[in-house]
């Protein structure tokens, strides 16, 4: 349709990456890349610390390892000499309870136990029974007392392997501790330092939009001196674009800026009534590098190819309203756009708009 619907006038100024190249921005940019190399020097340092943590961790375990193992050594020890103990005490009673048990029944025990029978027949085996028992007891006692002092002494050593072991294990929990306690500050600094830069980033990117729109607003400025110029001149057909494409269509709609706004025309400067609706001047100005667009808004943006916002580039088209039925303008640079509004008003540059039914832009 060719009708335009009045659009609140509202200007919002937009910056693309990489289109604007500020006074600013040396400045910004040394403390960004300052404040860069200083996080980058701590997450060095925290990696170090990191690949430290590791190692420590590595040695604690090995350090509690032998502790362990030294603690079932012990327990080894002390179960060998309690085993020997019992079985020496087990023979000392077994001895002396055949002994008095014979005392007590006068001689009635020899029956069950030979060694205690007044029998002359077996007087000679009963001494020399003795004799070996007495023996056997000696040495297991002898037995004993050396292994005793044998496992007694290897305690001793493996208590004081425990001993340097509990140390050492409590040497590598510390260095653990301490070491943990850096790697937290290393990271407590890394986040400080990464707020810093996304602050810094933050100033960058106001002075940038702040700078984008003066730069904007100055333009605007120039073109409607031009346009008040123009208008005495309105009889004087444009000049040729001398860019091809998007450049040479922006080249074309800016020849005719003060040409009055007319509902369903496409005339231009030089014509007996000169005058543009939205998307005649559109049409117009893409017509002059050789692309022919129809007069009607919505069916320029169903011709044109989409184009998101971080990729507009001169010459793109901006549309407004259910399928862009409402309104096209122009895209010229970043922050500003070319259009003809509405009745009452002259074709002229203005701040890009993206918002009020803002629909999508197009490349024809």
């Amino acid at each position: 349709m060719l009708r335009r619907v009045v659009l609140p006038v509202m200007t919002l100024v937009t910056v693309l990456p990489g289109t604007v190249v500020l006074a600013t921005r040396p400045a910004f940019g040394d403390s960004i890349s300052s404040a860069k190399a200083q996080a980058a020097a701590i997450e060095s340092a925290l990696a170090a610390a990191q690949n430290r943590m590791s190692a420590l961790s590595q040695q604690y375990d090995e350090a509690a390892s032998r502790l362990q193992q030294v603690n079932a050594s012990i327990a080894s020890t002390k179960a060998a000499i309690a085993a020997d103990q019992k079985q020496v005490s087990v023979d000392r009673t077994r001895l002396s309870k055949a002994a008095i048990a014979n005392y007590v029944s006068d001689g009635s025990a020899s029956g069950d136990n030979p060694i205690f029978s007044g029998n002359e027949k077996t007087a000679g085996a009963a001494m020399e029974y003795n004799q070996i028992a007495q023996g056997d007891i000696n040495l297991a006692v002898a037995n004993l007392r050396t292994a005793e002092n044998t496992l007694n002494a290897q305690q001793a050593q493996l208590q004081g392997q425990q001993q340097q072991a509990q140390q050492a294990v409590a040497a590598e929990q510390a260095a653990v501790n301490q070491n943990a306690q850096e790697v937290q500050a290393q990271k407590n600094a890394l986040a400080q330092e990464n707020g810093k830069i996304a602050s810094l980033i933050h100033q960058q990117q106001v002075a940038e939009v702040a700078a984008a729109a003066r730069q904007a607003q100055a333009r605007i400025t120039a073109a409607s001196q031009r346009q008040v110029a123009s208008s005495s001149a309105s009889n004087t057909f444009a000049p040729p674009p001398t860019a091809a494409g998007g450049a040479g269509a922006v080249q074309a709609a800016e020849s005719q800026l003060g040409v009055p706004y007319v509902w369903g025309a496409e005339s231009p400067r030089g014509t007996s009534h000169p005058g543009f609706d939205c998307s005649g001047l559109t049409a117009y100005a893409w017509g002059r590098v050789g692309v022919g667009l129809p007069h009607y808004s919505g069916a320029q943006m169903s011709d044109s190819t989409p184009v998101p916002l971080n990729d507009l580039q001169p010459g793109d088209l901006l549309f407004y309203g259910p399928g862009g039925s409402e309104h096209v303008a122009m895209y010229v640079q970043p922050g500003e756009m070319i259009e003809a509004p509405e009745t009452g008003q002259v074709v002229h540059l203005t701040g890009l708009r993206l918002g009020g039914g803002f629909a999508g832009a197009g490349r024809p």
